[in-house]
C-alpha cells in the first residue's frame, strides 16, 4: 500500500473541506500534504484522522502543513432539526457546559440559549 492510499481518508476529508492550495507529494519515504483549511475545526479534523490512521500524534511517513484561513471564529455551524446549544458544544469542544460561549456569540441572532431553530447559521467561537 502507497503513503497516498494510506492516507486517503486525510486527502478525502481535505477534498470535502475545499481545501486551498493542496499539494500531496510523496518522498523518500514521506508523504508531504498541505493546504489551507477555512476554520480551525477543519484543521483539527484533518490533524484527527491523521493521528488515527497513524497511531500516534506525530506520524514518520507524514509531514503535514495545514494552515488556517478563518481565525476571527473556530467554525460556522448550521442548525439542524433537534440541536440544542449544549449539544453543538458538546461536539465542538466536548463539553456541553461550553453552550454559554456560542450563545455569546450570536446575540445578534439568539435571544435566548434555549430557543435555537433549523436552518440558523452560528458562530462557534474559538475558546
Amino acid at each position: 500500500m502507497s503513503l497516498k492510499d494510506k492516507y486517503q481518508p486525510v486527502l478525502d476529508l481535505g477534498e470535502e473541506f475545499g481545501v486551498k492550495d493542496g499539494y500531496v507529494e510523496e518522498l523518500d519515504g514521506v508523504l508531504k500534504i498541505g493546504g489551507t483549511t477555512e476554520t480551525q475545526y477543519q484543521k483539527n479534523r484533518m490533524w484527527d484522522k491523521i493521528k488515527e490512521i497513524a497511531g500516534k500524534d506525530e506520524p514518520d511517513d507524514l509531514k503535514a502543513d495545514i494552515k488556517v484561513e478563518i481565525t476571527d471564529y473556530y467554525h460556522k455551524h448550521t442548525v439542524k432539526s433537534g440541536e440544542s446549544l449544549s449539544l453543538i458544544a458538546k461536539h465542538y469542544y466536548g463539553d456541553p457546559m461550553k453552550y454559554q460561549a456560542i450563545f455569546e456569540a450570536n446575540t445578534d441572532k439568539l435571544k435566548d440559549p434555549n430557543l435555537i431553530h433549523p436552518d440558523q447559521e452560528l458562530t462557534i467561537p474559538n475558546v
